[in-house]
Order: C-alpha cells, then sequence, then structure tokens
C-alpha cells in the first residue's frame, strides 16, 4: 500500500471513528439522563441531557444508513388501495434500476425515467418526486450504489461509465419513454441522448427534462462553480480524497467520502442547521418531537451520504465544470463525441429556480442553444420565480407549477399528441400554497 492510499484509509476510518464516538455518546447521554431516579430530581437539566442525546445519536446514526422509499399505496378510482412495490429490474455494479410497480394498475401512457443525481445523497432524495408522478406515470429510477460497498474488483466508474449506464437504462426501457434528469446528471443525460442520437436514433427518448442542471457552468457563477474553477485536480485530490477503510466491502477503493460531502453541505448554511437542531432538542425536551416530525422526515434523507468514487468526482469537476466540455459540445464517451447537434427528434425542456443557488438561472438552460437541431416548437423552458434548488424537484413550486407544465410537455410529444388532451395549468398561470402546513422551499440539499 502506498503512503497515499495509507494517509487516505487513516483519514476515512478517522472520520467513521468520530462519526461512531459521536453517536455513542449520545445513546450514552440518552440512557443515562433517563434514569428513573432522576425523575425525583425537578431539574431541567436532565431532560435536556436526555433530548440532546436522542437528537445526536440519531443524526449521527442516519449518515451510514440508506433511506427506504416508503412510497405509500395509490388510492384507485375505485377507493382501493394499490400498492406500490420497488423492484429491480436491470442491475450492474455501480447501480440498479428501479422500476415502481404499482399492483393491480394497467400500464399508463406517460413512462418517465428519472435520473437521480450522484452528488452525495442516495436516489431517495426523489421520493417526494416520484410520489408526485406515480398517480400519472408509471416510474423508473437510476438508484446509484454506495462506492464503500462496491470491491475494487469492479474496476473504475466516472462521468463516461456513468453516461454508458444512462444509455443503458434508456435502451432497456425502449421507445416512448419521457427522461428527466434532475441537477447533477442533466448534463451528462444530454450527452448520453446525443450518443443515442448518432448511434441508436430508435432507443432515443421522446422528450428530455432537465432541472436545475450545470450544463454551463459558466453561464452564472455560484459558490459551487466557484469552488471548480478555483482549485486545481492535485488540490482536489490531495483534500478530498480519501480510501475505504476494511470495515467495508469496497476496501481500498479510492473515493470522495459521504462525511466530507455533509460537512460541506452543512458549512455552507451552518446557522440555519445549528438553529434547526438546537430547536428539535428543545422540542425534544418538551415532548413535541415525533419520529415523522418536520425536522426528522428532512434531516433523515439529508444525513444520510454515500461515497463516490474518486474517479467520478473528480472527472466531474474537470471536465463538466473546469474545461466546460458539455457546454463547448466537445464531451466524448470512449473516445466518440457526443455531438449534440445530432439530437433532432428529441423534444427537450429546461427548468430553473429564480432562487437557485446550486446551478443559478442560465446553467440548464444552455442545453437549448446547444441542441441547435431540435426545431423550436421541440423546445420549451421555464424560470420558476422565488423557487430555491430544493423547490424546482420536490417542493411546493415542483407540485403546483412545474409538474404540470412538464406533465403537459410529456403529452405534447408523445407519441399519441395528436389525441387533444386536457391542459393541467394556462399558459403562465402561477399557483401559490398558501395552507397551512405547506413545505418550505428553502431547504438546502446540494445535488
Amino acid at each position: 500500500m502506498t503512503y497515499k492510499g495509507l494517509r487516505g484509509m487513516v483519514s476515512y476510518d478517522t472520520m467513521e471513528t468520530i462519526r461512531n464516538t459521536n453517536e455513542w455518546l449520545g445513546a450514552s447521554a440518552r440512557a443515562m439522563a433517563s434514569y428513573p431516579a432522576f425523575a425525583m430530581i425537578p431539574h431541567p437539566m436532565f431532560k435536556l441531557l436526555s433530548a440532546w442525546g436522542r437528537v445526536t445519536e440519531r443524526s449521527f446514526a442516519r449518515m451510514v444508513i440508506k433511506p427506504d422509499w416508503n412510497i405509500p399505496p395509490l388510492v384507485g378510482e375505485e377507493g382501493q388501495d394499490h400498492l406500490v412495490y420497488v423492484e429491480p429490474v436491470l442491475t450492474q455494479p455501480f447501480g440498479r434500476l428501479l422500476q415502481f410497480r404499482v399492483a393491480r394498475r394497467e400500464p399508463m401512457a406517460r413512462r418517465v425515467l428519472l435520473i437521480a443525481p450522484m452528488s452525495g445523497h442516495y436516489a431517495t432524495l426523489l421520493r417526494s418526486t416520484v410520489k408526485s408522478l406515480l398517480p400519472h406515470c408509471d416510474v423508473w429510477v437510476t438508484d446509484w450504489r454506495n462506492a464503500r460497498d462496491i470491491p475494487v474488483s469492479e474496476g473504475k466508474f466516472d462521468v463516461e461509465d456513468y453516461t454508458k449506464y444512462v444509455i443503458d437504462y434508456i435502451r432497456h426501457l425502449g421507445p416512448d419513454l419521457h427522461v428527466m434528469a434532475v441537477c447533477q446528471p442533466a448534463p451528462l443525460a444530454l450527452a448520453a441522448t446525443a450518443v443515442l442520437a448518432e448511434t441508436d436514433p430508435a432507443a432515443q427518448p421522446r422528450t428530455l427534462t432537465l432541472i436545475g442542471g450545470p450544463i454551463d457552468p459558466d453561464a452564472a457563477a455560484t459558490d459551487v462553480t466557484d469552488f471548480g474553477n478555483r482549485v486545481t485536480m492535485g488540490q482536489l485530490d490531495a483534500m478530498f480524497i480519501q480510501q475505504v477503510g476494511f470495515k467495508y466491502r469496497g476496501a481500498g477503493r479510492m473515493v470522495y467520502p459521504g462525511l466530507a460531502q455533509l460537512g460541506s453541505f452543512i458549512s455552507m448554511n451552518a446557522e440555519s442547521h445549528t438553529k434547526a437542531f438546537v430547536n428539535q432538542i428543545f422540542a425534544e425536551a418538551r415532548g413535541e418531537a415525533s419520529e415523522n416530525d418536520r425536522h426528522n422526515k428532512f434531516y433523515n434523507e439529508y444525513l444520510s451520504v454515500m461515497d463516490m468514487t474518486a474517479e467520478f468526482y473528480l472527472s466531474t469537476v474537470e471536465r463538466i465544470f473546469q474545461t466546460g466540455e458539455i457546454a463547448k459540445n466537445e464531451f466524448t464517451v470512449d473516445g466518440r463525441l457526443a455531438d449534440m447537434t445530432a439530437i433532432r427528434d428529441v423534444a427537450i425542456m429546461t427548468i430553473e429556480g429564480a432562487n437557485d443557488d446550486i446551478s443559478a438561472p442560465g446553467q440548464c438552460v444552455a442545453a437549448l442553444d446547444l441542441c441547435s437541431n431540435v426545431p423550436p416548437e421541440r423546445k420549451a423552458q421555464h424560470l420558476e420565480p422565488n423557487a430555491g434548488h430544493y423547490g424546482i424537484f420536490a417542493g411546493k413550486s415542483w407540485r403546483l407549477n412545474i409538474r404540470p407544465l412538464v406533465l403537459d410537455f410529456m403529452d405534447e410529444h408523445s407519441a399519441d399528441a395528436e389525441q387533444p388532451r386536457r391542459k393541467r395549468r394556462p399558459a403562465g398561470q402561477v399557483a401559490t400554497d398558501t395552507g397551512p402546513g405547506a413545505p418550505d422551499d428553502d431547504r438546502k440539499l446540494a445535488v
């Protein structure tokens, strides 16, 4: 083992030790402060200590747990529940294609492939997106595996491999498919479509919807793009790349650790996260917190992070952000140019949020200019006012305004598009959610 590898493994195991220790401290504080004897001492310190322990133990335990999909049954037209089964239909070393099969329901006209980001969180980040689409569509999703669980013998996985996986999934599902890519995979989904347009036109999707993705990161600067341009690849390798320890099946694999990513995520909004955790401790002490309250539902997903292969992380920064291969139409897959001008028959829609500080307005819509041979009537763009990054695919902006537009766009460019369909929302109309309990769009998830 090289010095760099040994140093990286020590760093990896040190982070895991710190996480494990904090989980243990939280469990110990919760148990110790909950002794029945302390109930005889009317001091709030014990309730606060127990509450701190519960919040701490739960938070640090979530960091190594893959969340469940927990998709509830759909209510049919006759009032019957239709259970939703999550089933793998294509399995590969670094990912799976999952189908959300609705029991006792005929196949839907709309067939949607959701391409989930590989940027630190699991595909379950799109749970609410899936739930909102299932009543109207048959849905599949890309389920990327945690790199720490993949043996070194399975080889590498970089942006070209990711693109080839997407191509395989689109081919597997066949024609009349609608593809949606959320954030990080947007440029690679565009490249996959370009490859299919040139090599296998019959396998092209009907529509491609790109949501908040960095097609041209230089079109509008953010903290993310600024960081990508400010550091060298050598610095990234030295600062962030570590080697998986012997605790996991991927021992020896070079990765960008999920715990390191989580630290970066939290540092972007440290004040709001600190406030949220302090408030949750007091809520626990008052007996007002619950397993599925708003805080726990959000942080169960936010804190569950996965490792990325080192080559995927580094090639993403270098080829998407630093050299801008997608933006310049210079991206290659196995030495072959993924020429965006080859796309002619796929309808393309871009979605951006006006307040998106991860992929700012201008970055995603650049795809429409790149696809210069797609007719104007097969292009669409939407800028959602007052929406942040999370809101455009999972918040109220998605649910009330964007989803209807996307479904209409799919219908307009489907095989049976000549059949008239009722529009879900008149052009230009924006809905608002002012009811009690409406979820905010300002939660920050870096995808």
